[in-house]
């Protein structure tokens, strides 16, 4: 078996098709979206994805805006770089890149942002609508996948979805994603991580696997189901390489699955600037 690529261009050029004519129409009334990014510390693949942001931006219209802290500036700079944002009208949604440099509370200052301006969906008021199933940002990556599974039409709907990783950003908002009773959703989730002993029994009987680790390599192919749909959603960085959590030879056992390059990240590019304009017509 040689799996298909769930490849994230088509998915993310849909959904910017979609932002784009909704930013000109915004505009036409006179309001320019605005999407903010705030950057602590000089880590250099966090700063590449900034720039992804801002590229992506320029290509659909929106405005941009960013605000950098340094990695020796006093904690309180990261607040009121979030503030700034919360009072500035230009900026309509904006982001805290995670991770944030040591000596930061990442946590304090996501609670700190105007909810009404998460563009990561991240807040805790907006992860209470998603667990309510009231409209609201939803977290970009978690949004991005599940736009995957219904581009390639692949059934959610009572699948058994294991989920290795907790993390705030993925593991976690897409386990109650998938899981609501909404089109694209209804599954059954199961939520795991590296230290569960029996994990590859658990992912062996999974419909769809998701990995959000940010471990190499971490999902091979012994551990995955003939037939199942794999999405690396975790990634890490080996120099410049970018590297999946779901090993390529995946690919020999999975019906689908994402490739190295080009799934899930355009795909949490598009659900971002979608948020942004969202919550300028909001606005």
């Amino acid at each position: 078996m040689s799996a298909q690529f769930l490849a994230g261009g088509p998915v993310a050029e849909a959904v910017l098709d979609d932002v784009r004519s909704r930013v000109d129409a915004l505009k036409a009334d006179g309001v320019t979206p605005g999407l903010g990014t705030i950057l602590v510390g000089d880590d250099g693949a966090s700063a590449g994805y900034v720039r992804k942001k801002h590229e992506t931006c320029e290509m659909v219209g929106m405005a941009s805006h960013h605000l950098q802290v340094a990695a020796d500036d006093p904690p309180a700079a990261l607040d009121e770089a979030v503030a700034r944002f919360n009072e500035d009208p230009a900026v309509h949604a904006y982001i805290i890149q995670h991770p944030v440099a040591d000596g930061f509370d990442f946590n304090s200052a996501l609670s700190a942002m105007d909810p009404a301006k998460d563009a990561d969906g991240l807040h805790p008021t907006n992860l209470g609508r998603l667990v309510l199933q009231e409209d609201g940002p939803v977290p970009c990556t978690p949004a991005g996948i599940q736009a995957l599974f219904v581009h390639y039409d692949i059934e959610i709907s009572g699948k058994h979805v294991v989920v290795i990783g907790r993390g705030p950003t993925l593991g976690r908002p897409l386990s109650l994603l998938l899981t609501t009773k909404a089109p694209g959703a209804n599954a059954a989730v199961t939520v795991v991580h590296s230290a569960v002993p029996d994990l590859a029994e658990l992912t062996r009987e999974a419909d769809i696997v998701v990995a959000a680790l940010g471990v190499p390599s971490f999902v091979q192919p012994e551990m995955v189901r003939p037939g199942a749909v794999v999405v690396s959603g975790g990634i890490s960085w080996e120099g410049k390489k970018l590297l999946a959590d779901v090993d390529e030879s995946v690919g020999e056992v999975a019906s689908w699955i994402t490739p190295r390059l080009g799934g899930v990240g355009p795909t949490t590019v598009a659900m971002l600037l979608r948020n942004t304009v969202e919550a300028a017509e909001r606005a």
